[in-house]
């Protein structure tokens, strides 16, 4: 496990030093502040406010201590310098699903980079193991909980996620 890497793109780990950033300066310091000021209201065994600044104390160091353990193993894949022709971390594919003709693109990106509305999906997750390896025209079948899917692969192209 101590040697467990995280592939990331560029703008993942920029977005994980971002967010630490965003903590360490501006969060923590702001959470201080109302845990100075909860104590100010006297009994703490009652103190609502306390209890929630405490909590969002625990928060912040634990989303904290994620972000710099992730930063600390990151192993940064740089899909606009990749030049391949099969589905590997970092691609976005355009797939098009032979039921209903319908094509939908995802980027291939690290696990704290999902943003299902952007098309953003896991390295890890069922459809992108599916699509691994595979290249344009290539087709596959999607095993799901509610049925299986067919898929044609349209098109595969590494550029910079946005």
């Amino acid at each position: 496990m101590a040697d467990e890497s995280y592939p990331m793109t560029p703008e993942g780990l920029a977005s994980l030093k971002a967010e630490l950033k965003q903590i360490k300066e501006v969060d923590r310091p702001q959470n201080v502040k109302d845990i100075e000021e909860a104590l100010e209201h006297g009994d703490l065994r009652e103190n609502a406010e306390y209890h929630a600044a405490k909590e969002k104390q625990a928060e912040l160091d634990a989303r904290m201590r994620f972000a710099e353990y992730r930063i600390s193993r990151a192993k940064v894949i740089d899909p606009a310098k990749m030049n391949a022709e099969k589905v590997a971390f970092g691609a976005t594919i355009t797939v098009l699903d032979m039921d209903t003709d319908k094509e939908e693109t995802y980027a291939i990106v690290g696990e704290h980079e999902v943003d299902v509305d952007k098309g953003r999906i896991s390295f890890k997750s069922p459809i992108a193991r599916a699509m691994m390896g595979k290249e344009e025209g290539d087709d596959f079948t999607l095993k799901l909980p509610k049925g299986d899917r067919e898929l044609e692969v349209v098109s595969v192209e590494y550029k910079a996620i946005e």
